[in-house]
C-alpha cells in the first residue's frame, strides 16, 4: 500500500519569524498520529501571512510532493493579514463548503466568536485541502469534527486508502465502497 503525503502548514507572521514556538502545526501532526494507522509522511511549512507564498506552497505540496491532503492553520480569520481562505479559493478546483460549516458549528459550542472563523476546505485535482483555526485546542475540536469524512473524500479524488485508529476516529465510508 502507498505512503500517504500529509501536508501541514502552520500560517502564522510570528511563528514564521521564529518569534513564538509552532505549536499549532504540531498540534496537527499529533493529531493526525492518533487517527491514522495507515502509513503517511509529512510535508511541513511555517509560512507568514502571505497569500502568493502560501498558494505556491500548496500548489506545490499537491501537484508536486504528491500530497492527498493538505492541513492549514491560521489566517482565517477576519484580520487584514488573514488570506487562508482566499489562498485555498485561489488554488482549488471545488470548494467543499460543508466543512467550514460544521467546524463552525463545532467551535460554538465552545466560544461565541466561531462565526468569525472562515475555514473553509477544497479540492485540487487529487488534493484534499483544509482550513484550520490558529488554536491547538480549537484545532483538534475542528479536526475530530471533520475527519470522518476525510479518507472517504480522499478516496472519491483517487487519492491513497486512510486507515483510521477506530479508537480514536471512526472514518465513514458507505457500505458499498
Amino acid at each position: 500500500m502507498a505512503v500517504a503525503k500529509i501536508g501541514v502548514i502552520n500560517v502564522s507572521d510570528r511563528a514564521s519569524k521564529g518569534i513564538y514556538e509552532d505549536i499549532p502545526g504540531k498540534a496537527i501532526v499529533d493529531t493526525l498520529n492518533d487517527y491514522l494507522v495507515s502509513e503517511w509522511e509529512t510535508e511541513y511549512l511555517v509560512l507568514p501571512d502571505e497569500q502568493h507564498e502560501l498558494e505556491a506552497a500548496m500548489i506545490e505540496m499537491a501537484d508536486k510532493k504528491g500530497c492527498s491532503l493538505i492541513v492549514t492553520c491560521g489566517g482565517t480569520g477576519p484580520a487584514p493579514r488573514d488570506v487562508t481562505p482566499e489562498a485555498t479559493e485561489a488554488v482549488c478546483n471545488k470548494m467543499m463548503p460543508g466543512f467550514g460549516e460544521l467546524m463552525r458549528q463545532e467551535s460554538l459550542k465552545f466560544v461565541p466568536t466561531a462565526i468569525l472563523s472562515r475555514q473553509t476546505a477544497g479540492i485540487r485535482n487529487k488534493t484534499l485541502i483544509v482550513n484550520l483555526p490558529g488554536k491547538p485546542k480549537a484545532i483538534r475540536e475542528c479536526l475530530d469534527a471533520v475527519f470522518p469524512a476525510i479518507p472517504y473524500c480522499i478516496d472519491l479524488i483517487g487519492g491513497p486508502y486512510l486507515e483510521c485508529n477506530e479508537e480514536v476516529v471512526k472514518a465513514f465510508r458507505p457500505k458499498n465502497s
